[in-house]
């Protein structure tokens, strides 16, 4: 695979680093959480409906490698975070679209929490021939990674800013464009998807053009109370599966 094939996908996709893929079996970074099992214990408190919550106390929320078997939960970087800012579209209307893919909550939320969360392949076994080993790392290039942000809202600006998303999804079918600097990556088609939690939910698969590679990935975005969970799903290999057992751990901690 190309640097530049791997590097304007890692930007399509949320600006989930390829460093992420490859190394977070043996990650030095700091866990976004206490991963134990009394640190599940503590995280299961739920969000209150209608309360407007804290970064602190989204944080709280946030999912943690003990709340989903198989995963890896990290914090986004603050250079993910910074590298996002940039990005804009060619269709003002498909913008909602574009921040549930660079690690933002619509709207205008009051407070957001952001976790990256990558499926673990299998490692191979200690013995594994150098073929084995190397197929492995390509299924570790294949695994999924899902962008997983909570915003909390006054009012009804939950609710708007589903309403907001799920009118992006209606009216970008044709697709559109991310732009960040002078890169462009092509939208091709937004098509509905179907996934159902909290008080309401929707869901799109995406289809991205990287430099002639299809990658499909998936966008699914659920209210509760004054709460919401965007996640937005991708693999550097093509293609994505919907991150539903995230979404659904996720709203689980939501309560």
């Amino acid at each position: 695979m190309r640097r530049t094939i791997v590097r304007r996908t890692a930007v399509a996709a949320s600006a989930v680093s390829l460093a992420l893929l490859v190394g977070a079996c043996g990650s030095s970074d700091k866990p976004a959480a206490d991963s134990s099992s009394e640190g599940k214990e503590k995280g299961k408190e739920n969000a209150p409906a209608g309360k407007v919550l804290t970064k602190a106390e989204l944080d709280k929320l946030m999912l943690v490698d003990a709340d989903l078997k198989g995963h890896k939960v990290t914090n986004a970087s603050e250079a993910d975070l910074a590298s996002v800012k940039a990005a804009t579209t060619d269709k003002a209307e498909c913008k909602p679209l574009l921040d549930a893919m660079t690690l933002q909550s619509g709207g205008k939320p009051a407070a957001t929490s952001v976790r990256k969360i990558m499926a673990m392949p299998t490692k191979p076994a200690e013995n594994a021939s150098p073929e084995e080993k190397a197929k492995a790392g390509l299924s570790a290039l294949g695994a999924t990674i899902t962008s997983d942000v909570l915003g909390s809202y006054e009012g009804k600006g939950a609710q708007e800013a589903l309403a907001e998303l799920s009118a992006a999804g209606k009216a970008c079918t044709g697709g559109f464009t991310m732009i960040v600097g002078s890169d462009k990556t092509k939208i091709k088609k937004v098509e509905p998807a179907t996934f159902s939690g909290g008080d309401e939910a929707v869901a799109f698969t995406l289809t991205l053009d990287a430099e002639g590679a299809t990658n499909a990935t998936h966008v699914v975005a659920s209210r509760k109370g004054s709460t919401l969970a965007t996640l937005f799903a991708m693999s550097l290999a093509g293609k994505a599966e919907q991150p539903k057992a995230v979404a659904d751990a996720q709203l689980g901690k939501l309560g």
